[in-house]
């Protein structure tokens, strides 16, 4: 039995992109596989990323016939692990859920807003041949990014999913809950601190709206949560953008967040909170599995690199912080931050029943430092 690598992920992610790309037409392929960036437009292009209902740039599934659909979702497969492909699946089809709480009407300029549809794939680069080439797959909630270059998986960060209803109901009495496990591990970290540990964890009782990284290309110290109208792709009309703004502001407002929490939850270069060096054995332990829900997303033969940056004492320097309440149901934000790495997780919306999480390794996403430091930076 062939061990999993970073060679054979690429393998397995080039004959899923060449067999997607071979059953599009000329139309679909212009918006679906586009040249290696070679121009200052495209390497723009390729590192923009999102998790709101926007454009994200590709061929979306909507237009694509069932066998083309099958395509995408194999190559989609190939870069995650079985748990965070069944998970991004959920995510997915939670949109005919959310359509429904909206009450089926159309929103964001089009004639559906929440569609299970509207999901974006674009290759950039030839899958078939031997220079760097990446994919991009991407939609409400649902960010999913990889690099290969030299034959080699090299890079597969940002990682964002999230879920709206975070919780729904099942018949039996049952519940769903596709990121349960992001939520519940982190909070049971929380409960097993002291006071003093506790103390110096939580940054803040106001939880932070949204998660702070926002979509940028390069968080930074000194970034704070990018108002929601400033999150997608372009301009909607002014009174949709309105719209956006009184939501973020009318969130702040219901958090009771001022610029004093919004200082506390800021990125900085230094990570805040309680340091894995400051845990004892149960506690880190029980970091590393919320540090797994994040990093585990990755499939087999990547997500061992990913898991051996931490072993032993490389934990020491990774921080625990959190913001908001500590209960199941109260508003809160929580990150992990350490060398190259940023988790950030928030449930605070439509009454603590929308949540966000996303994977980063700082410096290293897109593989910006392996291809150079030309391409430009970029934000919403």
């Amino acid at each position: 039995m062939t061990t999993a690598s970073p060679a054979t992920v690429a393998s397995a992610m080039a004959e899923a992109a060449v067999a997607w790309r071979e059953t599009l037409d000329d139309e679909q392929r212009a918006e679906g596989v586009w040249r290696w960036p070679g121009s200052r437009a495209a390497d723009v292009e390729r590192v923009r990323w999102y998790y709101t209902p926007t454009d994200h740039g590709g061929l979306t599934l909507h237009e694509q016939l069932p066998h083309q659909q099958r395509a995408a979702m194999r190559l989609l497969a190939t870069g995650l692990s079985e748990p965070g492909y069944v998970s991004a699946a959920m995510i997915m089809g939670l949109e005919n859920v959310l359509d429904r709480t909206e009450g089926f009407t159309a929103g964001f300029e089009r004639d559906r807003g929440r569609d299970p549809g509207m999901y974006y794939l674009r290759v950039f680069g030839d899958p078939a041949g031997d220079a760097p080439w990446s994919w991009r797959f991407g939609g409400h909630h649902v960010s999913v990014h990889h690099l290969v270059v030299g034959g080699e998986a090299v890079a597969g960060s940002p990682c964002f999913l999230g879920a709206d209803p975070m919780a729904s109901p099942l018949l039996g009495g049952r519940e769903l809950r596709p990121l349960g496990g992001v939520e519940d591990s982190a909070r049971d970290l929380l409960h097993l601190l002291d006071a003093d540990q506790r103390a110096r964890a939580v940054l803040t009782p106001r939880a932070a709206p949204d998660i702070v990284g926002g979509n940028r290309v390069r968080p930074r110290p000194g970034d704070r949560v990018i108002p929601l109208a400033d999150l997608w792709r372009g301009h909607f009309a002014q009174e949709l953008e309105d719209r956006m703004w009184a939501m973020h502001d009318g969130l702040e407002h219901q958090l009771g967040v001022d610029d004093a929490d919004r200082e506390a939850t800021e990125l900085t270069a230094a990570p805040r909170g309680l340091l894995a060096a400051d845990m004892d054995e149960r506690q880190r332990a029980q970091l590393r599995e919320v540090l797994e829900t994040y990093i585990g997303r990755m499939p087999p033969g990547l997500v061992e690199r990913e898991r051996a940056r931490f072993d032993g004492d490389a934990l020491d320097g990774v921080g625990f912080a959190w913001a908001g309440g500590a209960e199941r149901g109260e508003p809160h934000y929580y990150r992990l931050q350490g060398p190259r790495l940023l988790a950030e997780w928030d449930n605070t919306q439509r009454n603590v029943n929308h949540a966000h999480s996303v994977w980063r390794d700082p410096g290293h996403d897109f593989g910006l430092d392996l291809l150079g430091d030309h391409l430009s930076e970029h934000h919403a």
